[in-house]
């Protein structure tokens, strides 16, 4: 096997042509530099160069290897250097899952405040329900997620880095019911707008309804909450919704939360890792600054 020390020997002989200078700039003999390349050409059984009066030139054989010597080493550079910037943060990625709720009202403005101090890192964002995150997740599609709890699975790491409460929100139509406490029951009666079914969301608040003995149908099922807070704010029934999402239009009195007796669980978000992963120095940072601005 030759050594990787003879290659770089090698390379610094065959541009300088000159033992001498290739020993200066490796910062070894010169006797040391010839007995490497001596070693090296007995290794190979070929010549590699033409010892000459004034340096040396390389022989064919010689100019074959130096082409593949020069990239190599020049790849190795390449990636000493690339690894340097990912260190430092000036490039890189990181692929983060997360539902469109989620990322646009607890993701986004970190994400924000991350590419504003690293503009140099790549950020890939993979929207979806938390099931189907969850398994791109371990699927390795993406290093890191968001995710609405309770998820067990034994493959991941989990913490927790949030805590939603949710509400019911109506519109003008629906304003007088906000002046009392509803049951169960009354709020069953309502038209309701809920989020497609299979989201965590919609899970959660089915079976708050099973646990009181009722079975709730939407009269209204849609993909975003937005799209939940605006038809709600139209009069087309109740939405339910995390409060903290419709924060400013609760306080500018285009919704109004519906007070509720039996008063709704909180529900937490889980920032999710492969146990048999450890995050990227862009991935670690950005878990800093996320955990950071939610605390």
């Amino acid at each position: 096997m030759i050594n990787l020390e003879w290659y770089r020997i090698f390379l610094h002989t065959a541009r300088h042509r000159n033992l001498t200078k290739a020993a200066k700039e490796l910062h070894i003999t010169q006797p040391s530099v010839s007995y490497a390349i001596k070693q090296m050409e007995e290794a190979m059984e070929l010549k590699l160069f033409h010892r000459l009066s004034k340096g040396v030139e390389l022989t064919e054989e010689g100019l074959a290897l130096f082409e593949y010597v020069e990239q190599s080493f020049g790849m190795l550079e390449s990636a000493q250097i690339h690894l340097q910037n990912l260190k430092q943060l000036t490039e890189g990625e990181i692929r983060i899952g997360a539902s469109d709720s989620l990322i646009k009202h607890l993701l986004l403005p970190h994400l924000n405040a991350f590419h504003r101090k690293y503009p140099g890192i790549r950020i890939r964002l993979s929207h979806g329900k938390t099931p189907d995150i969850t398994q791109r997740l371990k699927a390795g599609e993406i290093d890191c997620a968001l995710l609405h709890l309770p998820v067990h699975d034994s493959q991941l790491n989990i913490q927790t880095l949030a805590v939603l409460e949710d509400c019911f929100v109506v519109g003008e139509t629906y304003k007088g019911m906000a002046n009392r406490s509803l049951t169960a029951n009354e709020l069953a009666e309502l038209p309701l707008i809920f989020l497609s079914e299979g989201s965590s969301t919609r899970i959660f608040i089915e079976q708050w309804f099973a646990a009181k003995g009722l079975s709730v149908k939407p009269d209204i099922e849609l993909g975003s909450i937005d799209l939940l807070a605006e038809f709600a704010r139209l009069g087309y029934g109740a939405a339910f919704i995390s409060r903290s999402f419709v924060q400013q239009e609760l306080d500018q009195g285009k919704l109004f939360e519906l007070h509720i007796e039996d008063s709704l669980p909180p529900r937490s978000i889980g920032f999710a890792v492969r146990l048999d992963m450890h995050l990227s120095i862009a991935a670690e940072n950005f878990v800093q600054i996320l955990r950071a601005g939610i605390e």
